[in-house]
């Protein structure tokens, strides 16, 4: 089994790789890094515990993905969800918006958590929304990176505004 990686040894690579990279997210922003790596290791452990190489994928290019956005916020009240769809490939999508409170353009990265009928993690994206003019919405499209079975649920993992 050479080239795999234990479950173990998963779980602990996707904790510290989104833990990182939430946490490297903040500027004075109250505890929302810490809150936000909490969340994030707790969803790698549930990734991992899958045993998905797909999954694991996912949440290692999330993790990348929140790793390089410096001076973020938490900005998870001001993103919703519409209701999950499936596009012309069998990938489910979700319309992400995020409404900019603050009082000058501001762009958002959202990590979308898609999850089974039983609450289970089954993929995770990063959706990047740009320029979003003050006190104005913006949005983007959340897709999963493989196909999903199944009834699936779309939830906002962790959002920072930068």
């Amino acid at each position: 089994m050479a080239g795999q990686v234990t479950r173990a040894a998963a779980t602990a690579l996707l904790a510290t790789v989104l833990a990182a990279g939430a946490s490297g997210c903040t500027d004075d922003d109250n505890g929302a890094g810490s809150d936000a790596a909490s969340r994030a290791a707790s969803a790698a452990s549930s990734l991992a515990s899958q045993g998905s190489e797909a999954v694991a994928s996912a949440a290692a290019k999330a993790g990348e993905a929140l790793e390089s956005i410096k001076g973020g916020v938490d900005a998870k009240d001001e993103v919703k969800l519409g209701e999950p769809g499936t596009d012309d490939d069998g990938r489910t999508t979700v319309t992400v918006t995020a409404r900019n409170t603050a009082g000058d353009p501001k762009s958002f990265a959202v990590q979308v958590e898609f999850r089974d009928e039983d609450g289970n993690l089954i993929d995770m994206v990063v959706v990047t929304i740009s320029d979003v003019a003050a006190n104005s919405e913006g949005t983007g499209t959340a897709r999963s990176t493989h196909k999903l079975a199944g009834s699936v649920k779309a939830e906002v993992g962790t959002a920072l505004r930068y």
